[in-house]
Formats: C-alpha cells, structure tokens, sequence
C-alpha cells in the first residue's frame, strides 16, 4: 500500500527506527572513522545525537508533524556530540525548520525539509569538507528533489534516496585521500544513510517501538585506524561546550568563529534562539572558554583528548576487542552494585584530569565534570549519587555557585542521607577529603570536614574576558586577575606578578603549607618559578607543585 504522508506519530516512529538501527551499528561506523581525525568515536557521537533526538520525539503525542520534528531538533542540538554530532543536529534542525506550519508531510515537504537541513549543515560548519556527511546528506538531498518530481509515494522515495546516498557515499574515498589509504568510506556518511535505512526499514511496521536502552557488544576489528598516526591529529583536544546567550547576532558569532580558526580547527558553530552550539579542535582548549566567557556563561563542557583516543583504539584492536563505550559504563555500575555497601560516600565537583585524579587518590567515588561558569545541575548530582553503594553520601561542590544545587539534591533524595560540606573552591575540596577517616561516622565527619575548610585560603589566577571595574580596579580585557577567596585583589599585566602579589597579600606567618595546582595554559618551568618564589620569601612554608590541567585558570593555589 503506497504512503502518500506523514503526519507526527509516523515522524517520531521513523526517527525512533532510524536512532536505534545506527545505534545497533555505531561500532562499525567508529571502527572506519579516520576523518577528521581518527579518534574512532563518529558512531558513537552520531548515536547519541540521534537518541537524544529520538528520546525527544518518543515524548510527544502530536499529529503533527512540525512539533515532532521541532522537538527532535531541539533534543539532538542539546545531545550533539563530536564533529559528526554536531552537523547531525543541523541536519535535523534544517529538516525541522521545513517543516514548519505543516500538519503532514508530503514526498514534496520531505524533500524541501531534507534541503533545508543540508543548507543549514553546511552553514554550520566554518570549512567544509567535500568526502564527509556533508556531502552524503547533500547528495540524498539531492535525491529527494529528483525523485519528488517522479512518484508521490514515500517508500519509493525513501528507497531511491538511500540508494542513490549509497553510490555517492562509494566515491568519497575519492574526495579524501585518507579515506582511501584506510580503504574506508566515510564514516558520517555512512552513520547518516544507517538512520535513513532505519527508518525506511519501518515505514509499514505498525507493532510497538521504542528508543533501545543499550546493545550488544560486538567484536569490532579497529584496524584501519592504524592507517593513520595519531601525529597526523593537528590539534589534539576536541573540545565542546555550549554558550548560554538569548539570541545571539551574527556578527558576534562570526568574530567567535574567526577566533576559533586562529587557534584550532574542525569548528562547528550553531547559534541558535538560547545557546551557541560550540564544537572545535585545538590544543588550547582553555583559550577557547575563555573567549566564550566574553558572550555569555558556559554549559555542556567536553574536553577530549583525541591523540589519547586513538591510541587506545589501536591497543585495543591488539586485543582483537573492544567493549562499547556505554556498555563499560554500565559494567562498572554493576561492578560497583556488587561490592559490599560503604558506610560514606563521597561526590566532587572538578575540573581537570590533575585535580580529578587527585580527588579519585583521595577517597572520592564519583567526579561530576564541572565548576566556575560550567555549574552541574541538581540531577546531575543525583544522577552521580545513584552510583554509588553508600547509604550516606558527602557532597564536596568545590565552588560557591554549586552549593545551592547540591542542597537541594539533599531535599530531593529520598533513598539515601546526603550530607554537603559547604567547599567554594578546589583547595576547600581537597583539604575536606584529607578528613576522610575510618572511624568516623557520616555527621562526625561531615563536621570535621566543615572545621577544616575554615584554615583554607585560596588564590585564583586568571584574566579579565571584559573591560570593566571593581571597587576602585579598573580592569581591561586579557588583565591578568589574582583572587583571594573569589574577590580580586590584584590587577596585572602578566601571569606570573599577578601571581606573586596575590601570594604576597595571602601568605602570613601562621601558614605553613602552600600547594600549587597548576592549568592547560601554564607549564611546569612557570608553576616552578612561583615555587622558587614562595620558598625564597616564605621559607618556613612547605611547597608543593600539582598539574592540575584545570581549564580557565592559571594557577589555583591553597594556603594553610
């Protein structure tokens, strides 16, 4: 029986099909990622888009088909992941935005939605590249506009785009020199058509579907991704966040894309009614933040190394093996639910592999990325909390701005006695975790921890995002700032005097201890300088030196 359109209920189930059927294959759509890098991950940040879209639709109930698709765009922005991810999103939102005002959808609607979503893709992205998603999605495009001039039935017109995107997709190892000496086609494009296959696959399907909840691990061979060395990765952070910002103009969004093209590439930028969508690759991750800062607050953080990546994609194909990526999450959560209860748990918030690691050393469970301008929401907190097998759980915020959250995840718990020591800073966090002590119960330590937050000073070194003043500072962009438990108390030109006069207005006589955490953009020569320094004018004080990779900061010091 021809399908002459589609109305909401159809659009949510095709996109529901088309999620889980990428999501079914996502290993081998990582296993042939080598473009932009080979971080071997399309698949998996594709999926996830796709889901989150998926998830969104699954939600809704209308017949319509612009308020399915509008809910599924606005799910698949927020759930973007990676290169691929993001330009998913855009498909999905130009697909939206073709939607509009339509209550079904025609073979004719479909193909004017699916030319929007391209146009929007493109637009997305600051360089694209011919041989990539961009060009597969083009070319179904393509498809439907030819194919809606010859048949009006949407299972024909769906077949006939799949198939045409598979021969397009057969010639992208000829737009890409990498792809051809992995002896791999692209694998966004590939991702792309798995979703349209999914969806084609369940045109007539009329049992119950829903969005997966996991799958199957497959042994994948990751081979082809030792085509390509990881030296050939030219920036090595992938990093993304969003920029909360109510409608943004465009020019401000340009002068942010030009910046980005300085100091990295890879970039994706999507400005849309609340946020800017952010997706770039560089070495200087806090570089980018810190020009973001100058628009608006920041969510969503994630900060990839994608040079790290690779290589252990490469020493797991060794192994003739890898386990997916959910799936080990999932297994460490079973793991963690089959050992004996703890009496105390413990949830930090942090940012940085240095200072999560010192945290992890320290006694914590479970690390919520997250801290100055990236603040967790309360269900992150509960979220992080439901992993792990303790009746009582202390929570360390780690910043004045995340205690209020983390409070009322107290207020919302009802399975388990949360306890939360006030800490606003890093330094608080870390000198609390020291209380962690056999013996002593939740509320007793809880207390103790309370008590010794109170000997901590901490310095903060960073740089003004703006032109402004404070009391009588005047301060200009890029000045460096030195601040004493979250007030500035000193306006400098360069890193390291902002540093030392901070010290100097910081360190007394009493303290006897300063340990030095030290950021992305300083180097271990710089932090051993302020070292030297403190040991020369404050010799009765021990000193310590930590790579704490924090982004933002320069220097994050504590004082006892």
């Amino acid at each position: 029986m021809s399908i002459l359109k589609l109305n909401g209920l159809h659009l949510s189930r095709l996109i529901i099909a088309g999620a889980n059927e990428l999501t079914a294959n996502k290993q081998l759509v990582d296993a042939m990622n080598v473009f932009p890098v080979p971080d071997g991950d399309t698949g998996t940040n594709m999926s996830l888009t796709v889901l989150a879209a998926a998830r969104e639709s699954e939600k809704s109930s209308s017949l319509r088909v612009d308020e399915v698709s509008k809910l599924a765009a606005g799910g698949a922005l927020r759930g973007a992941r990676g290169n691929s991810g993001v330009i998913t999103s855009q498909l999905f939102r130009g697909f939206s935005k073709g939607l509009e005002g339509l209550e079904e959808a025609t073979v004719t609607d479909l193909a004017l939605a699916l030319e929007g979503g391209v146009q929007t893709a493109y637009k997305a992205v600051m360089k694209p590249k011919e041989g990539t998603i961009l060009t597969v999605a083009r070319a179904c495009a393509d498809a439907a506009a030819r194919l809606s001039l010859e048949t009006d039935d949407i299972e024909v017109f769906l077949k006939g785009i799949i198939e045409y995107g598979h021969e397009v997709l057969a010639k992208t190892p000829d737009m890409l020199p990498v792809l051809k000496q992995a002896g791999v086609v692209d694998a966004g494009g590939r991702g792309f058509l798995y979703v349209l296959e999914g969806a084609y696959n369940h045109l007539n399907y009329e049992g119950p579907i829903s969005v997966v909840q996991q799958t199957k691990s497959e042994t994948v061979n990751y081979a082809v991704l030792a085509s390509v060395e990881n030296v050939d990765i030219t920036f090595g952070y992938c990093t993304e966040f969003f920029i909360n910002v109510h409608e943004a103009d465009d020019a401000t969004v340009q002068i942010l894309k030009s910046y980005l093209g300085t100091i990295g590439d890879s970039i994706v930028c999507v400005n849309d009614e609340e946020v800017i969508k952010i997706h770039v690759h560089t070495d200087h991750p806090g570089l980018a933040l810190e020009k973001a800062l100058s628009i608006g607050s920041l969510s969503g953080l994630k900060i990839e190394n994608m040079r790290e990546q690779h290589t252990n994609y490469i020493d797991f194909t060794a192994k003739a093996a890898l386990v997916d990526q959910a799936d080990m999450k999932m297994q460490v959560q079973e793991k963690k639910a089959e050992l004996p209860p703890k009496p105390i748990g413990f949830v930090s918030i942090s940012a940085g592999k240095g200072l999560c690691d010192i945290f992890k050393n320290l006694g914590v469970d479970v690390i919520i990325e997250g801290g100055q301008t990236m603040n967790p929401s309360t269900e992150d907190i509960l979220n992080a909390i439901g992993q792990i097998n303790a009746e009582n759980i202390i929570i360390l915020p780690n910043n004045k701005n995340i205690i209020l959250a983390a409070e009322q995840a107290v207020a919302l718990c009802e399975n388990k006695k949360l306890f939360v020591v006030p800490t606003r800073s890093i330094p608080q966090g870390i000198s609390a975790m020291f209380c962690n002590a056999e013996g002593l119960g939740a509320e007793e330590m809880t207390e103790a921890m309370k008590d010794a937050i109170q000997a901590v000073s901490t310095v903060s070194v960073t740089y003004a995002v703006r032109d402004t003043c404070f009391g009588d500072k005047e301060i200009f962009e890029g000045d460096i700032l030195g601040m004493l438990n979250d007030e500035i108390s000193v306006v400098a030109k360069d890193v390291a005097t902002g540093t030392k006069e901070v010290l100097k207005q910081t360190i007394t006589d009493d303290n006897e201890m300063v340990s030095i955490y030290y950021g992305t953009d300083v180097d271990e020569k710089s932090a051993n300088e302020i070292a030297d320094f403190i040991k020369e004018n404050y010799p009765d004080c021990e000193v310590e030196i930590q790579k704490g990779d924090q982004p933002l900061y320069f220097y994050i010091i504590s004082v006892e």
